[in-house]
């Protein structure tokens, strides 16, 4: 695939020598992608990402992928707290408020592939912003098709979406934290699950919501191991 060249001077070494691990992807929330990438590369803004995608499918590389790009600030994925450091990050040009047109989503399918083999990252660790940061973010929000690029193998999804099991809020508190969201309390947790895996689910937490989690939980729980960290 193009790829063009847009260097941003943000970005750094990533602290302790880890390599990737992780998959962050954004939506910019601006108007363009002219106007995302003269923020991303304004050198008075400690902002980047490795990757900006335009909603035609263009696809510029910012940041060197063995460098830490400054695009996804406080919060955590598992043990993972320096997301930064352990993550590549792809900002997709959207506002949060469109649906993520087809050029664009097939340019992220075939960026993928490439990072996730060079860099031994499997499906379950490509995450949204929401995911690592549920308090403060919503991208790439409940427009962005995570099924699509799960059926891809780029992704996952609940493979069941019916229990017997109720709703138990300790019992998705637990499954929430085996998957890998950050700590926090079930309704921001909730909020954060649903907008990824039932983005027009409303209401308290139901069966459904505990089967799904359990089973991403069980068949994907986040790789807490010290060199994970």
């Amino acid at each position: 695939m193009k790829i063009t060249d847009h260097p941003s001077a943000s970005f750094g070494p990533r602290r302790g020598g880890v390599l990737p691990s992780i998959v962050v992807l954004h939506y910019t929330a601006m108007v363009s992608a002219q106007a995302a990438l003269d923020r991303l590369c304004d050198p008075d803004i400690d902002v980047s990402a490795h990757y900006l995608i335009g909603r035609d499918g263009e696809v510029f590389r910012l940041v060197d992928e063995a460098q830490r790009a400054w695009h996804a600030g406080a919060g955590s994925w598992g043990p993972v707290t320096d997301v930064n450091s352990h993550s590549i990050g792809i900002e997709l040009d959207n506002t949060g408020a469109q649906p993520f047109p087809e050029p664009q989503m097939a340019a992220l399918e075939s960026l993928l592939p490439g990072i996730l083999s060079r860099w031994a990252i499997p499906p379950a660790r490509v995450i949204g912003h929401s995911d690592m940061a549920p308090t403060r973010k919503s991208d790439p929000g409940v427009k962005f098709d995570w099924r699509r690029l799960a059926l891809g193998g780029l992704s996952v999804w609940p493979g069941r979406d019916l229990s017997d099991s109720g709703s138990n809020e300790q019992a998705f508190q637990s499954a929430a934290t085996q998957f890998g969201y950050p700590e926090g309390d079930q309704k921001t947790r909730l909020s954060a699950f649903r907008q990824r895996f039932r983005p027009y689910a409303s209401g308290p937490i139901n069966a459904t919501d505990l089967a799904m989690i359990q089973d991403i939980a069980e068949r994907f729980p986040v790789d807490r191991s010290p060199e994970s960290a």
